[in-house]
């Protein structure tokens, strides 16, 4: 089991410095990148190999658990938590669920004079897009709400903490900040 999870952080850490360097983040990020999708990825794949949980829940607490790393990785790292996260939630995007999704919609055009034939495939289609679609929603909430839910903290990870004063001339307005 041990052995799964690790090979599973280490494919979905890959992963997501391939997709991280895409948006060109600063170099001190992509080792937390990494960190983030290899323990996101290896929850989501622990609760539903093990725990028999279904996709889009699994999906769910594997980006709260990368959100609530970010918070920390983000402070740790001067990076926002976007450029930690999104990275990081990639790998967890369900692609065989989209593809197949296309595949039966494709099909379904193609078999539009049988009847039964094309009730099966919208039905395929239905079920593999509303899977892609839940599992995404899922992943959006579970790394977000940690933006909702600390605010403060998530706009404040790029900043140290300085007091700036502002400077005015004779009429009052200001002209610039001092430290």
């Amino acid at each position: 089991m041990i052995l799964e999870l690790v090979n599973d952080g280490i494919f979905a850490a890959i992963a997501a410095v391939g997709f991280g360097s895409i948006s060109y983040p600063p170099k001190r990020a992509f080792k937390y990148i990494a960190l983030l999708a290899a323990i996101g990825h290896a929850l989501r794949f622990y609760l539903m190999h093990y725990v028999s949980m279904d996709i889009a829940t699994a999906s769910f607490f594997g980006s709260l658990l990368i959100g609530v790393a970010a918070l920390w990785f983000g402070k740790v790292s001067h990076c926002p938590l976007t450029v930690l996260y999104i990275p990081a939630l990639l790998p967890m995007i369900p692609g065989i669920y989209a593809y197949k999704s296309v595949f039966a919609l494709v099909m379904l055009l193609n078999s539009l004079e049988n009847q039964e034939l094309a009730q099966q495939y919208v039905h395929e289609f239905m079920l593999n897009c509303t899977v892609t679609v839940s599992v995404v929603f899922m992943l959006a909430v579970g790394a977000t709400s940690m933006i909702f839910l600390f605010p403060k903290k998530a706009y404040s990870m790029t900043r140290k903490n300085r007091i700036f004063v502002a400077r005015k001339n004779e009429d009052g307005k200001i002209t610039g900040f001092t430290e």
